[in-house]
């Protein structure tokens, strides 16, 4: 029997056992509506309190800054449309590498795509270029979902905040926020929001083995944004709907042991990362690694075999117990090439030679050399 053996841990990851022990009470004794006026439901509303508190403590917020959401394509459609139907005959700019809940609500308005290099790191000096007097809204994300590629964001925050300046010098009221989509970084890099200089932050449980459906939007204190949920008010009034209680604590539970392990599992999977790489380009000199080596999440080795079938490839790894992916999830039954690879200048023929490979915490060496095996064999045959 073949071991099985995940490495597509940024689609989706298991929920730690902690997370699960943390939610479970909320499906049973904890059952209650936040609203209810009742004791029992008091003290369910202090829990939530309690949990947005500590998300805003781990990301160096305030409480009120904490916009509970169903995940990080609700975050992002939240940040977009809320600052955007404001101003709906105003400027945005994000990049070809952002995730479609970005680069699909964006189309309803006026928008620019700033340039990619070939390693996979946004153009800064595309977007200073891309903005106008018009601008209201950049949104980048801090980390891509498809080859791993950190971005600079504290960079392009800075940047804009010259021009902030700029703009009261010249009595130009439009605000000018940055957005950063932050759901796959969160593992292992910084995310505290003073040192990123961002104005909004979205991140997504399912991605720090916290439950599915479960989020939040960081929206800086200040910084007006109109729901796209209306109902009963929860939320700030920013996203109604009766409070998910069992998914925000399981966030708020994973976002702690995530940060709390950060460093020390970025360290493990570096190594191991390197090694990979090392191993495969040695067995299979023609493989080539797509996107940045150095500016690069620990976890993601994405990779393109020339002249192979991708969908074969992941076929025949899937038959010998290795499940990995050609890219996001989100759009895995789209037949068209990744947006991601041809934004960094891929071919179509390459594009649909490549997998990516994303390991996790339970993933180890000896895994890795078995899949690596297994690739050796599949190809010469």
């Amino acid at each position: 029997m073949n071991q099985n053996i995940y490495l597509d841990y940024a689609a989706s990851t298991p929920v730690d056992e902690d997370v699960l022990k943390a939610m479970l009470p909320y499906f049973t004794e904890k059952f209650y509506n936040p609203s209810a006026i009742y004791l029992s439901a008091k003290a369910v509303k202090d829990d939530l309190k309690n949990a947005r508190k500590q998300i805003a403590f781990l990301l160096g917020a305030k409480s009120e800054e904490i916009i509970f959401t169903a995940g990080g394509s609700e975050a992002n459609n939240l940040a977009i449309h809320g600052v955007m139907k404001q101003f709906p005959d105003k400027h945005i700019i994000t990049s070809d590498l952002e995730h479609d809940s970005v680069l699909l609500p964006i189309k309803e308005y006026d928008y620019s795509l700033a340039k990619v290099k070939a390693d996979g790191v946004i153009d800064l000096a595309s977007i200073q270029s891309l903005i106008t007097d018009n601008t209201v809204l950049i949104t980048l994300m801090v980390a891509n979902n498809e080859i791993g590629t950190i971005q600079p964001v504290k960079q392009l925050s800075r940047l804009v905040a010259d021009i902030r300046a700029d703009r009261i010098k010249n009595k130009n009221s439009l605000p000018l926020y940055v957005m950063a989509d932050g759901c796959q970084a969160t593992n292992y890099l910084d995310l505290h929001v003073s040192q990123l200089g961002v104005d909004l932050l979205t991140l997504n449980g399912s991605k720090i083995y916290g439950p599915k459906q479960s989020g939040i939007l960081y929206l800086r204190h200040g910084v007006k944004i109109l729901p796209i949920i209306i109902g009963g008010g929860q939320e700030f009034n920013l996203r109604s709907g009766t409070e998910n209680m069992a998914g925000n604590i399981g966030f708020a539970t994973a976002l702690n042991k995530a940060i709390t392990i950060k460093k020390e599992e970025a360290i493990r999977l570096k190594k191991l990362q390197n090694d990979f790489i090392r191993l495969i380009n040695q067995e299979l000199p023609e493989v080539l690694v797509n996107g940045s080596l150095k500016f690069r999440l620990p976890n993601n080795v994405h990779l393109t075999f020339p002249g192979l079938d991708n969908e074969r490839l992941l076929f025949e790894l899937d038959n010998r117990g290795i499940m990995a992916s050609a890219g996001s999830a989100c759009s895995a039954a789209n037949l068209k090439p990744s947006h991601v690879l041809s934004a960094i200048g891929l071919l179509d023929n390459d594009i649909r030679s490549s997998i990516r490979l994303t390991f996790g915490r339970s993933t180890t060496w000896p895994m890795l050399e078995i899949t690596i095996k297994k690739i050796v064999d599949i190809i010469k045959k």
